[in-house]
């Protein structure tokens, strides 16, 4: 995979939620905070505010969609005086949407949602707290999943969150593909050197790859290569290797049934007993018991 698709494949856990919601003036609603999710609100049809603490008021228009990479609370409203409803919500409860009955006249419809993260990539935390995107690709996605939700049909349970997932590939796309940063991952993103060694970094994890051979791949010599990696990635060229093979291996421990000899090779460690002491190192808990702790918590979702 590309490197967008590695990290949010490896990051992506649970089942993404959405609800769409019919707002009539005057109104304001506050959403709670949502641990270890990145939140998102879409602007359907008509314009409201964002709000935040400890930070001026954004208006927003239909096609905008703001993301909120690490879930923090925050409230949407007709203008930036109304007052909020009391009680916080949650836009990770499926439940939410059904709380709210569509007026007769509405005057904005939004979608809410939350994606649950199993880990948090470096790449979202270098984003802003609230990340306003749009764009005809964007737009395309939203329409799909706003009808989907609007109009459920056959198949709609297996839609919604293949079009969550779109929609959230959308959105980090548009964002690192605009202005380009002089720092941090939407750089390092866009600086061909970097992005290459990333991509063979992602595409092979296995592989003994050393600082003088993904510079190779990169076209330049071991130093510069290292100086420039650290620069933009905030991690050494082999930290973020490692780094990135525990990452993968948590997932893979998580996902499948697969025996840690294999995913011990899988993540280029020939020996299990390396592996498990690497792992550990990194997560603070043996594969084994991570294991099965995250089979539980499956199962508590369920």
């Amino acid at each position: 995979m590309d490197v967008l698709s590695d990290v949010i494949a490896v990051m992506r856990t649970g089942r993404p939620v959405a609800a769409r919601v019919a707002w009539e003036e005057p109104w304001g609603q506050r959403f709670a905070p949502v641990p270890g999710a990145s939140g998102f609100q879409v602007v359907l049809e008509g314009t409201c505010w964002l709000l935040r603490d400890h930070a001026d008021p954004v208006e927003l228009r239909a096609g905008d969609v703001v993301f909120l990479p690490d879930g923090r609370g925050h409230a949407l409203a007709d203008r930036p005086t109304t007052p909020l409803a009391g009680e916080a919500c949650d836009p990770n409860d499926p439940d939410f949407a059904a709380g709210h009955p569509v007026p007769a006249h509405p005057t904005t419809v939004t979608l809410c949602g939350a994606y649950e993260l199993a880990d948090v990539h470096p790449l979202l935390r270098d984003l802003p707290d609230a990340v306003l995107v749009s764009g005809p690709e964007l737009n395309a996605a939203v329409t799909l999943l706003a009808g989907e939700l609007e109009h459920p049909r056959l198949g709609s349970d297996a839609l919604v969150p293949a079009l969550l997932d779109t929609l959230l590939l959308y959105l980090l796309r548009t964002w690192f593909s605009g202005p380009s940063e002089t720092t941090g991952w939407a750089a390092a993103l866009n600086d061909p050197v970097t992005a290459t060694a990333l991509q063979h970094i992602h595409r092979d994890p296995a592989h003994p790859w050393t600082v003088a051979e993904l510079a190779a791949t990169a076209g330049l010599s071991r130093a510069p290569f290292a100086k420039r990696f650290t620069a933009l990635v905030g991690q050494p060229p082999l930290t973020y290797l490692t780094w990135w093979r525990m990452t993968t291996a948590a997932r893979l421990l998580g996902d499948t049934d697969a025996p840690l000899a294999t995913i011990a090779g899988r993540v280029g460690y020939t020996s299990e007993f390396a592996f498990a002491a690497a792992f550990k190192r990194a997560h603070g808990i043996a594969p084994g018991r991570y294991r099965r702790l995250r089979s539980r918590d499956r199962v508590g979702r369920s």
